[in-house]
C-alpha cells in the first residue's frame, strides 16, 4: 500500500500567484482551474479564482491551493510565528515543511522562498541538521526548510 498527503494552502484571492511563485521557487508543473472553468458565469465574482491548483514536481514536492469562495484581499490572515528567548512561538495550527538532502540545495530555495518574506529564524546550522531554517512567505505560509541530519551507520 502506498499513501501520499499533500499540503493543501487556502488563499484568500491570490493561489495562482503563490502557485506561480512555488513553481518558480521549486520548479515542476503547475496545474490551475478557476471557478469559471468549471461552470461558474464568467461574469460572476469570483470566476477567476482557483478552484484547483498544484505544483508537482519529480523530486516529490506536492502543494496543493485554491481561493477561498467570497474571501479577497490577499495575504491570508494566518497570525504571526516569531522567536523569542529561543522558543518558537505561533498561533498558526501548521508549518510546511521542505527537508532537503543537501545543503546546497536548501539554501537554493530558501534564497528564492526568502523573497518578499518575513524571516522567522535565518538559516543555519543546528543541533539536529547541517542547516535550518523558518520564514513566513509573502503569502502568509510559513516554511521550514532544513537538510535531513546524516546518522553514522550502528
Amino acid at each position: 500500500m502506498s499513501i501520499t498527503t499533500t499540503t493543501h494552502l487556502n488563499f484568500r484571492g491570490d493561489a495562482r500567484q503563490a502557485l506561480e511563485f512555488y513553481q518558480s521557487v521549486f520548479g515542476g508543473d503547475v496545474t490551475i482551474a478557476t471557478y469559471g472553468d468549471l461552470g461558474m458565469p464568467a461574469d460572476a465574482p469570483g470566476a477567476d479564482g482557483v478552484v484547483f491548483g498544484q505544483v508537482v514536481t519529480p523530486e516529490g514536492f506536492r502543494v496543493m491551493a485554491y481561493d477561498i469562495p467570497g474571501q479577497t484581499g490577499g495575504a491570508r490572515e494566518t497570525g504571526s510565528t516569531r522567536r523569542e528567548n529561543g522558543v518558537t512561538l505561533t498561533d498558526q495550527s501548521f508549518f510546511v515543511s521542505v527537508r532537503c538532502d543537501s545543503l546546497d540545495d536548501a539554501q537554493g530555495y530558501w534564497r528564492q522562498l526568502a523573497v518578499g518574506a518575513i524571516v522567522v529564524e535565518p538559516l543555519a546550522a543546528s543541533a539536529w541538521s547541517p542547516g535550518f531554517g523558518m520564514l513566513t512567505d509573502r503569502f502568509g505560509v510559513t516554511w521550514i526548510v532544513d537538510v535531513a541530519a546524516v546518522h553514522p551507520a550502528a
